[in-house]
């Protein structure tokens, strides 16, 4: 047992020290064009539900979190976020001066926090995925959270619906019978993307659940993780904690930030974590999808009574005669489609997206290519 689990304290109050982090970076290539650099995917209504992404991560935390909710994005998304999330206060929105991968973010919103009340329990949960029933995520997150106050980084596990390879997967241990979450159990590791014959296995042998991103967490143990593992990335996201509440917020954050290593928070806390006997799980049992690619927004999305053909965007004009896909328009251009099956047609003013459903996850190619070229401003 860990010095942090021996001293952990009773969880009667832990549900009201719970902060919840909402990262938000990224820019979605395999959305692209409808996701670029300026508006990514988590700034969109990919659902037809009338909400974007951000917005709906937002409303599921808030009868956890109201008032307590801090979200990391890009500088440049700072207008579009503060439009479609009012609420936050500027003390919490994090703003990165450049992406630095996950353990930057979510490090230093952990380092932030710690520093007003070290007693906080932060979630993190990432600002582009879809999940129903609202609910039953909501009891995964409270259990996860009385799990935490034992003095564990805990993490949701979603339950594999198919033998994915395009996850990675986290491999469950015993039960921790821990008061008020019944389901938690330790993790033994985590695991990569694996082969689809690996992967296959994993799904039949029940103990294996999709890495989901979601990572409940005490600060200060999230923290003591990040300042063995990662040192130089530990000291410079202290040193803009110290100042995050201060007028020298700014000029700190401009001096350190863009020297900061590039590590996913899987690397820097997650694993070695786990290999410690610090990591616990809560199963997820509810549906969980995080909108990779434009064969996710089809399954998403419902089609029309009677048609294959799923059509988004206001006013879009869209005829089809025995065709089958998706069609994204953001133009009042007529788009025609005529005896063609499992098509992705993604129409915006300055960008046009023709693919399959099959081929989907290759369109970050184009933007790799399109990058290389120099043709950044459709990007």
């Amino acid at each position: 047992m860990t010095t942090e689990r021996a001293a952990a304290q009773t969880p009667d109050n832990a549900l009201d020290r719970f902060y919840g982090v909402i990262p938000a970076g990224g820019t979605g290539t395999r959305l692209w064009p409808l996701s670029r650099a300026a508006a990514p995917k988590f700034l969109h209504d990919l659902t037809g539900s009338g909400s974007t992404l951000i917005r709906a991560t937002y409303d599921r935390l808030r009868p956890l979190c109201d008032g307590r909710t801090m979200v990391v994005t890009g500088v440049v998304h700072r207008r579009a976020v503060l439009q479609q999330l009012p609420e936050i206060e500027d003390i919490n929105l994090v703003l990165e001066s450049e992406p630095k991968d996950s353990a930057a973010a979510i490090g230093l919103a952990a380092a932030i926090l710690h520093r007003r009340d070290p007693r906080i329990i932060m979630g993190s949960f990432a600002a582009d995925q879809v999940i129903a029933p609202v609910e039953v995520f909501q009891d995964a997150v409270r259990e996860a959270i009385l799990t935490a106050a034992q003095g564990y980084i805990v993490t949701i596990g979603i339950q594999p619906t198919h033998a994915s390879t395009g996850f990675g997967y986290i491999r469950a241990g015993e039960s921790l019978a821990v008061d008020g979450a019944p389901t938690a159990r330790s993790v033994i590791e985590f695991v990569e993307k694996p082969s689809q014959e690996i992967a296959e296995s994993y799904l039949e042998g029940g103990d294996y659940s999709w890495n989901a991103g979601m990572f409940v967490a005490p600060v200060d143990l999230m923290l003591k993780h990040l300042s063995t593992n990662e040192p130089e990335l530990y000291a410079g996201l202290l040193e803009i904690a110290e100042a995050w509440d201060t007028p020298r917020r700014v000029e700190v954050a401009r001096r350190v930030w863009p020297g900061l290593p590039k590590i996913a928070i899987d690397y820097a806390v997650a694993e070695p974590a786990a290999a410690a006997g610090d990591v616990a799980m809560i199963p997820g049992t509810f549906t969980w999808d995080d909108v990779g690619d434009f064969a996710a927004i089809g399954r998403l999305n419902p089609a029309e009574e009677n048609s294959d053909l799923k059509v988004m965007g206001e006013g879009a004009r869209v005829f089809s005669e025995n065709a089958s896909g998706i069609v994204v328009s953001d133009t009042k251009r007529v788009i025609a489609l005529i005896g063609i099956d499992d098509v992705v047609i993604v129409d915006t003013p300055d960008a046009l997206l023709v693919t399959t459903k099959e081929h989907a996850q290759e369109v970050k190619k184009a933007v790799e290519r399109l990058r290389a070229s120099g043709d950044t401003d459709v990007l």
